[in-house]
């Protein structure tokens, strides 16, 4: 009897070794020196609150995989204006906002040429996969700081690959950088992914190759219907609203949009406005991945892909819309897929995810005032037309206001310096006279900007997004609730919440999971990147390294 006890002891204590052994070497496997492939992936247009008003609609592993098992920074901010989609593209990136990486808006005004300027505008460099010329005359050139893409190839002596993917031009070009192997963008007249002369002479067999299968038309050869029965999304208004705007050819904002219809009279470029925009990045993502064999060698690669669909959807239909949650219904199966896909081609261990978006999204304003909340659409042209007589009352009859775009006033330095005018002075004085404008909250001067140090809102935030170069003379801020644009959709831009607390989400190597409602900046995701892989900073990075979520 004692001889069966101490049998069954002995091969229960072998046990234990055995099973105390697997959770050791479970506890031990050393986790990679780096990830074989990072995939930057920036939304346009996603408002914070997107990630739970649908949550409960969302598949488990799409955005609800990356919140619970990655880690989520709740808490996470730009922190400057306008936040519009070029400069929020840059930011991510640079690790530095307008002031520094000189992207001030999607398009600006220039002073010397009294012209404007495109951010992603080069009319140095040439279209490559379209016969549509102006579509490719783009580069990052404009962009006056390193990315963390830029860094990284520096610091394996080009030897990594980075590219950038979007339908935008500037979604692919801002983030993939100055040195980047590659961007790609679409040619809505062509159905094409294209690029330009600043990175390639001629697109690669394999991209050609995907052009000619027309993969977009498969998206829109049936009308666009809800994924769900329209019935269960109770998150959104009713599908017919008078805060909606339509598509070019429909009588009414309401399902189903007739996408052979739409493409028929259109172009290709109708696959913007529906959540196949982002299904068709995707499939081009997974494809540029095997192509280039992204993650397959001994050294970390770099993709950079932006869903620009929500932000097109956004601005026509409004953030209350069926359209908007269908679409992020459906986005969040991509998303889903697209990280089913990398872990299988490199492993979790190997795979560094971050997800953010480059903007939120304003309510409608008609749709607060409607429900007894102050807001307002600022009909700027008055304001223009009001600003240039009362130049002319107090300084004569010439044009002393060149230009506004941006909410900024631009005045004729030239002609001021010329006569020998006080141009402090005169910014003062536009500026008060703005001040008593309806719908304006504050006005900053160059001048103040240039001079002083603002930490409070929201001159702080017009002051990080204020170029001395390249922006304006006086810098309006509009009241909460108001913005420049028509009665339906809604747009961005400005000091708020609506527009400055959008997602981050970390996932894959080196993360763990949990959450944080410590405040965040945008400004913070390329340091941190940077700080990973133990690589210098962004040369403009003013943003400070996430740790809390880092395992050792």
């Amino acid at each position: 009897m004692h001889k069966i006890f101490f049998i069954l002891l002995s091969i229960f204590s072998f046990s234990n070794l055995v099973y105390s052994q697997k959770i050791q070497d479970k506890q031990t496997t050393p986790i990679p020196n780096k990830p074989k492939l990072i995939v930057g992936i920036i939304i346009d247009q996603m408002r914070y609150d997107y990630l739970y008003k649908y949550e409960q609609k969302y598949s488990p592993n799409g955005f609800k995989k990356l919140m619970y098992q990655g880690f989520n920074c709740k808490n996470n901010h730009y922190n400057y204006v306008p936040t519009y989609t070029g400069p929020g593209h840059a930011t991510v990136y640079t690790g530095t906002t307008p002031a520094i990486h000189g992207i001030i808006a999607n398009d600006w005004y220039v002073r010397e040429t009294d012209k404007m300027m495109y951010c992603a505008q080069d009319d140095r460099v040439e279209t490559v996969g379209s016969s549509t010329k102006k579509v490719g005359k783009m580069s990052p050139r404009n962009m006056l700081t390193t990315t963390i893409t830029d860094e990284l190839k520096l610091a394996t002596n080009m030897k990594s690959k980075t590219i950038g993917i979007a339908l935008k031009d500037r979604g692919a070009i801002l983030p993939a950088g100055h040195m980047a192997d590659a961007a790609y963008w679409f040619d809505g007249a062509t159905g094409n992914w294209v690029s330009s002369t600043f990175y390639m002479e001629t697109l690669p067999n394999w991209v050609d190759s995907f052009n000619k299968q027309k993969v977009y038309e498969n998206y829109l050869s049936k009308p666009w219907e809800t994924l769900l029965p329209i019935k269960q999304y109770t998150e959104s208004l009713a599908d017919d609203n008078p805060y909606e705007g339509r598509l070019k050819g429909e009588e009414r904002p309401v399902f189903p949009h007739d996408l052979p219809k739409l493409y028929k009279e259109e172009d290709a470029g109708v696959i913007r406005y529906t959540p196949f925009g982002n299904t068709f990045t995707k499939d081009f993502a997974v494809t540029t991945i095997k192509s280039e064999q992204l993650g397959k060698r001994d050294v970390t690669d770099f993709l950079a892909v932006s869903f620009s669909s929500p932000d097109y959807i956004g601005h026509n239909w409004g953030p209350h819309s069926i359209e908007i949650q269908d679409n992020y219904l459906r986005l969040d199966k991509d998303i889903a897929d697209f990280i089913s896909f990398l872990e299988g081609w490199v492993g979790k261990e190997n795979l560094l995810i971050f997800l953010t978006a480059d903007h939120g999204g304003a309510n409608v304003p008609q749709y607060l005032i409607d429900n007894n909340t102050p807001a307002g659409i600022f009909k700027s042209e008055a304001l223009v037309d009001t600003a240039m007589k009362y130049m002319k009352s107090l300084y004569g009859n010439e044009r002393w206001i060149l230009n506004y775009e941006n909410e900024q006033f631009f005045l004729n330095r030239k002609l001021i310096f010329d006569k020998r005018m006080n141009l402090h002075e005169m910014q003062e004085k536009l500026a008060e006279f703005c001040l008593q404008y309806k719908g304006v909250s504050a006005v900053y001067t160059a001048h103040a900007l240039s001079n002083t140090s603002f930490h409070n809102m929201p001159g702080e935030l017009v002051q990080m997004g204020f170029h001395q170069k390249r922006s304006g003379d006086v810098a309006l801020v509009l009241e909460p609730g108001w913005m420049e644009y028509r009665t339906t959709g809604t747009t961005h831009g400005t000091v708020y919440n609506y527009d400055t607390h959008v997602p981050l989400l970390w996932y894959g190597w080196k993360i763990k999971s949990g959450e944080s409602y410590h405040k965040t900046y945008i400004t913070d995701i390329a340091p941190t990147i940077s700080s990973l892989l133990n690589i210098p900073f962004p040369n403009g990075a003013i943003g400070n390294p996430l740790i809390e979520f880092i395992s050792k």
